[in-house]
């Protein structure tokens, strides 16, 4: 049976949750990189809109752990919107190499450039006018609007998805629950500090009502809980049953030379991995590239080596890549590269897929080297 778009919640309820969600926010706040925390928001100081713009790109399919060192190498390199507005885009790809989901740095970039051109240097303050902006959607806009400027927006990630679905016991699955699980947490949601209720109910979630053995007995909403009332907390959100993932094939070409040079291309600007630099090779199908197609995406004629198969899982497919390596003379010119200095540093600004299949021709070449 569907849920209701009504929230289970009157007003004075969700003014008693939310008052009590903010006292323990104000004790248990996490403390991150790109925050303003409970002490310094009572004292009058407010995130930079920059900041938290930036901390809500990185962590879209990415935990706080793995986008807190990207956090911080991108405001030291770029500690402004003016200048990264101002960086080349080969320099934000490769910082953002190995983070994953490449269209949020063009799309980081492109927004950059209309808040420096469109908007003086500033970002908007108010949700409409984020969501015009390049690569920003409703929960970004309402992140920023919410965390940056105070304003009362409900921002729902997968955490607030749980902590509403929890509260309330919605049992419809995921995505058709959306609906029922804005409306709880707009009810929810107060005017007064709704930056720091946002943060809380995303800490609550991140913390305490985690997906896996929820720490019920110190949540803060432990006694108003329908979840727990009911004893199937664990049970939710209810989502729907995830296809398997196809996988793709392909095969990756490493040419290296002998002053410990590789020959990189970068791929063009829209499609998965998108203005990156990799290495070449056959396009990825879910049949094996026949003969014919690998011979004709070698870049180079050269005595290729099997290096081995890198493996990595994107969002929608499973990758099978077959390494091939060879090393080549000073005078080669592989068709569509160029050659970069120092293979085992370049490696360290490829996509986690290209860093994987040039480590595994680096290992193949190892023996070769010390011959």
């Amino acid at each position: 049976m569907s849920q209701p778009l009504i929230p289970p919640l009157d007003p004075p309820q969700a003014e008693a949750l939310s008052s009590a969600l903010r006292v323990w926010y104000d004790r248990f706040a996490r403390e991150l990189p790109w925050r303003i925390g409970p002490r310094d928001h009572a004292a009058g100081l407010r995130a930079d809109p920059y900041r938290v713009w930036l901390s809500e790109v990185m962590l879209q399919q990415t935990t706080t752990a793995a986008a807190g060192p990207y956090f911080h190498r991108f405001t030291r390199e770029w500690p402004s919107v003016e200048a990264l507005a101002a960086a080349e885009d080969a320099d934000v790809m490769a910082a953002w190499a190995g983070l994953g989901y490449y269209a949020r740095a063009r799309n980081l970039l492109k927004c950059a450039r209309a808040v420096a051109r469109d908007h003086g240097g500033r970002f908007p303050d108010q949700e409409d006018a984020l969501r015009a902006l390049p690569g920003i959607g409703p929960y970004t806009a309402a992140a920023i609007a919410a965390i940056a400027f105070d304003r009362p927006a409900v921002v729902m990630d997968g955490n607030v998805e749980r902590v509403t679905a929890r509260l309330c016991a919605v049992t419809d699955p995921l995505p058709g629950a959306k609906p029922a699980l804005h409306a709880i947490a707009a009810v929810l949601t107060p005017d007064h500090r709704p930056g720091c209720h946002a943060q809380a109910m995303m800490d609550l979630g991140a913390t305490i009502c985690t997906p896996r053995r929820p720490a019920c007995a110190i949540c803060p909403w432990t006694e108003a809980c329908a979840a727990r009332s009911a004893g199937i907390m664990a049970d939710l959100p209810v989502k729907v049953a995830k296809k398997a993932k196809p996988t793709r094939r392909g095969v990756a070409f490493a040419v290296l030379r002998g002053d410990g040079a590789v020959a990189l291309e970068r791929r063009p600007d829209r499609g998965l991995l998108g203005g990156t630099l990799g290495l070449p090779g056959t396009e990825w199908t879910e049949a094996a590239p026949s003969p014919d197609a690998i011979a004709a995406a070698a870049p180079c004629p050269a005595d290729w080596r099997a290096a081995g198969v890198a493996r990595h899982v994107f969002t929608h497919f499973a990758l099978e890549l077959e390494v091939r390596a060879a090393t080549v003379g000073d005078n080669a010119a592989p068709r569509g590269c160029i050659f970069h200095a120092d293979a085992r540093t370049q490696a360290d600004i490829l996509p986690t897929a290209m860093r994987k299949a040039l480590m595994l021709a680096l290992k193949a070449d190892a023996p070769r080297r010390r011959g």
